[in-house]
């Protein structure tokens, strides 16, 4: 059996808003197992299905650039909201950025950027006193006929990067990205939801309400297909209640929209 700690509870806690005797319960019941027992507190109906860990802590900036057919976004940490609003931070940043377009290649340059930034980070610790760090990195490099958009919200505290292909009305990929950036999507459409969560949605659905224990297969089957629905509105891109107008979607406002690929990168949240 796993030790419980104050610290374990208090973690459970904070990603599912459960009170403190629930979330002990659940640990014990789970030995120790956080994602068992988040699970647990969702089919129960005591947690929420949000994660609620995900609130910044860190203090930094998150910032993009988008140059011709390449884009780039790095999360920059440092100790104090002061520092991070200095122009001296904000120069390190934008230095880094320049780093990020001398790497080759498409996706995650977290390794490679830390390893060429290395002296100009270290420089600019002694320079603005505090300890700062390059906490991730992307480059992206377009393909076809897509286009790249971002945006940046309270000051680079949250930064979306987007890929679309179909649309480039900078007034519409600007909505896109705020959209992205107001309802932090997981997903972007319900086909790239793994089989494997789409499952696990489904009992966890089927466990939270007790009038579903007895319905036959055909019925309970279609029950949980509604369901899924709505989680698919919650957690897709495509699927969500449009930022500018909740009675439609982005896959009924903008059919022939595709959109690539996104991150939405938040200070300090967990990755």
């Amino acid at each position: 059996m796993a030790a419980i700690t104050a610290k374990m509870v208090s973690e459970l806690r904070e990603k599912t808003g459960a009170g403190m005797m629930d979330c002990k319960k659940a640990l014990v019941a789970a030995d120790g197992d956080m994602e068992l027992a988040v699970e647990n507190l969702r089919k129960s109906g005591i947690a929420k299905a949000e994660k609620k860990s995900g609130r910044a802590t860190e203090q930094g900036k998150v910032w993009t650039r988008i140059v011709g057919r390449e884009a780039a976004i790095v999360e920059m940490l440092c100790e104090t909201d002061f520092a991070a609003k200095t122009p001296k931070f904000g120069a390190l940043v934008e230095s880094v950025l320049d780093g990020a377009f001398k790497i080759a290649g498409d996706g995650d340059i977290t390794a490679a950027l830390n390893e060429q930034e290395k002296a100009i980070i270290t420089s600019h610790i002694a320079t603005i006193g505090e300890n700062m760090s390059l906490r991730r990195a992307a480059k992206w490099q377009s393909a076809g006929n897509s286009c790249f958009a971002s945006y940046h919200h309270m000051d680079g505290r949250v930064s979306v990067l987007v890929e679309v292909e179909g649309e480039s009305d900078p007034g519409f990929l600007n909505d896109i990205c705020l959209h992205i950036a107001a309802f932090s999507p997981r997903y972007i459409s319900s086909a790239d939801v793994p089989p494997e969560v789409i499952q696990k949605e489904k009992e966890i659905a089927a466990a939270a309400d007790p009038k579903l224990a007895n319905k036959p297969a055909e019925m309970l089957d279609k029950i949980l297909s509604g369901k899924m629905n709505r989680f698919f509105s919650e957690v897709c891109l495509e699927n969500q209640p449009w930022v500018k107008d909740d009675k439609t979607c982005l896959k009924k406002l903008k059919p022939a929209v595709k959109v690539k690929r996104f991150v939405r990168w938040a200070i300090g949240e967990e990755i």
